[in-house]
């Protein structure tokens, strides 16, 4: 019987059997020949000594860490959560580099959107002491010796590795996070002018200079930010890449004053009027779509005269003149260059109730036609001033409000986070990741984002559980930690949302007790810790006697709960539903409808293993320890493969 494997993805491992794939004429023995692969390749590999290249010291070393698979697991938290057994939403307190490897064998390439707001490395706390990051217990004997919270250093400019450091901080993280990314995914990243350039530059590398969307500024700061260099600083930075080329950003909503636009109505909608003539397109781009209009010079009319396309001058042939009361109307802009209309010939004719003729703004006769207020919304400005939404709302107001008092210095702006969420996903049924989730401002807005188009996107939230100084009004409120902060706010936030829901349901007659909340507003914390089964832990030193005397293989002080997410976690069904069941007497555990059977039950006998088969699940585990007898679990697994179960595994 297969043991389950301990450790989280191989990163190394994939990109191999990637390359093997793609290449099988390049593997000699089971190993890559990198001279076969460069002559398949050809020229597009790099052979001069002197490249274009982004590197600093310790860039090797991150992405040998980012590559090293981990043995560490997420417990659940089961009383800090909300909605545990009908929430699909996670907040995961620990060492984001951490999680960000166990969270691969579940979600690689099925992330929609990853929103994070990462350390702007502005001289003050950056990640740990002298690195950017730890090993599992490195980072639960800091969690021990401050009583359940990690204190971060400072990476000030005085240190020779000041940009370095932060470099090698990030880059590890965001090669772990283009993983989970699905092909159409987007990821956001903000920032402001310390590391602009460096993330730019780390980005167009790690997604690929092609997949870069947008890079957007957001004002965030109505009074400035005050600096040495004179300047008030008002604004920040978002990043937008795609997974690949095929990624295109959504569209907003238009606010009141674009819609205002659109001033006049018929029956096909809203609409305004707008000039035939298309800015920034010229004559040499579509000749086609250059062609005369004749328009009555009291400007009662206008008509298209019949035309002949001449293949050999590539224009129009006009086989009518104008009558002596028209005037030519042609697509020439102020300064004599020749543009084009933005429809061509064929639409003109079969659209002609769509335009008319008025004076333009020059006082001259133009042909405008009717521009509709599209559904699909407005492309996205390269400059958001969070004014047009809240003159009064800037993020710190906004969690003031929320929390009745200031516990927490700068978190984003609602409005501008659940912006960057519209353009990255279309999709209602989006998973969203965010591993520097601070305030939990990300959460919120994937909630309101529910509450608004009634759909069912979840959240995975990830934050260091980094300490409260104490001479704060939050740890004078009583938190701690900032994750403690972040998992109030969800909670807050989401009980908002109900309070509104049932407010709105009552005023208008609609509400009933049996009346569910349409919207997922729970979340199950889990916690970083090491491995609950003690041979998986590299730090336990064990002989065969030791392993000949363990009465468990499971540490003392884990609870069932967290052996079976531990086994749903390196399995890589960490996101699937889990109910307790009972089977010919013994309490087990079904992930999903039919996925999976865990039984951690001592005894077990050939009529349990009947019993289970006869559930017809996919895969089932067993504690390799766990059998009444040696024949027992050396039947275990033929019994279960006759009855159709495709793998049987132990701990």
């Amino acid at each position: 019987m297969e043991k389950i494997d301990s450790t989280s993805l191989d990163i190394t491992e994939e990109n191999i059997k990637k390359l093997k794939d793609l290449f099988p004429n390049a593997v000699t023995e089971g190993k890559i020949d990198f001279d076969v692969l460069r002559t398949i390749l050809g020229d597009e590999v790099e052979t001069e000594k002197e490249k274009y290249q982004f590197t600093w010291p310790g860039k090797v070393e991150s992405i040998r860490i980012a590559q090293t698979p981990s043995s560490s697991t997420l417990r659940p938290v089961m009383d800090k959560s909300k909605n545990w057994e009908t929430t699909n939403n996670l907040y995961i307190e620990g060492d984001n580099l951490e999680v960000l490897k166990q969270l691969q064998k579940t979600y690689y390439g099925r992330i929609n959107a990853i929103y994070i707001d990462p350390p702007y490395n502005t001289g003050s706390n950056l990640i740990y002491k002298n690195d950017f990051s730890v090993n599992i217990n490195d980072y639960l004997e800091q969690l021990n010796k401050s009583r359940g919270g990690i204190a971060l250093s400072s990476n000030t400019k005085t240190n020779g590795r000041f940009h370095s450091n932060w470099c090698s901080m990030i880059y590890s993280r965001i090669l772990l996070a283009r993983n989970l990314l699905r092909d159409d995914g987007i990821i956001c990243i903000t920032i402001d002018d310390s590391e602009i350039n460096t993330l730019t530059t780390m980005m167009d590398e790690v997604f690929g200079e092609e997949n870069h969307l947008a890079t957007i500024i957001i004002k965030n700061n109505p009074s400035g930010r005050s600096t040495v260099t004179g300047a008030s600083i008002s604004h920040e930075y978002a990043l937008f890449y795609g997974k690949t080329t095929e990624v295109k950003l959504g569209r907003l909503p238009r606010n009141e004053k674009q819609i205002s636009r659109y001033k006049e109505s018929d029956d096909k909608g809203q609409y305004e009027w707008v000039n035939f003539r298309k800015h920034g397109g010229y004559k040499e781009d579509a000749p086609s779509m250059y062609y005369p209009i004749y328009i009555k010079s009291d400007l009662s009319a206008f008509r298209i005269p019949k035309l002949r396309w001449n293949d050999e001058s590539k224009e129009y042939d006009v086989l009518e003149k104008p009558s002596t009361n028209e005037i030519i109307s042609l697509p020439i802009d102020e300064n004599g260059r020749a543009r084009r209309w933005k429809w061509g010939l064929e639409r003109a004719l079969s659209d002609k109730d769509e335009m008319t003729v008025r004076l333009d703004r020059d006082r001259k006769p133009a042909v405008y036609i009717k521009s509709r207020m599209k559904d699909e919304g407005m492309l996205p400005l390269t400059v958001w001033d969070e004014k047009e939404y809240s003159s009064t709302e800037y993020g710190t107001n906004y969690l003031i409000k929320l929390f009745d008092g200031r516990i927490f210095d700068y978190p984003k702006s609602i409005y501008a986070v659940i912006d960057c969420l519209r353009i990255s996903s279309d999709s209602k049924n989006a998973i969203i990741l965010d591993f520097f989730s601070g305030s939990g401002t990300t959460a919120e807005a994937v909630f309101k984002l529910n509450k608004e188009d009634g759909g069912n996107r979840s959240f995975i939230m990830v934050q260091l559980p980094e300490m409260i100084e104490k001479n704060t009004d939050a740890y004078k409120a009583g938190y701690r930690t900032i994750c403690d902060i972040g998992e109030e706010r969800i909670r807050r936030a989401g009980e908002k949302i109900k309070k509104e829901w049932e407010e709105k349901n009552t005023s208008e007659g609609l509400f009933a007790e049996n009346r569910i909340l349409p919207i997922d507003i729970g979340f199950k914390v889990f916690k970083l810790d090491s491995t609950n089964i003690i041979p998986w832990d590299n730090e336990t030193k064990l002989d065969e006697r030791t392993i000949f005397d363990l009465n468990s293989v499971f540490k003392a002080d884990r609870t069932r709960a967290d052996v079976l997410y531990e086994i749903m976690l390196k399995y890589g069904i960490f996101n699937q539903p889990v109910s307790e069941i009972e089977v010919n007497g013994k309490i087990m555990f079904r992930i999903g409808k039919r996925h999976m059977i865990v039984c951690l039950e001592d005894n077990i006998t050939t009529e349990d293993i009947t019993a289970i088969g006869n559930l017809s699940p996919r895969v089932v585990v067993f504690k390799e320890e766990g059998f009444a007898t040696d024949n027992d679990k050396i039947n275990a697994e033929y019994n279960l493969k006759k009855n159709s179960v495709e793998d049987v595994k132990c701990i």
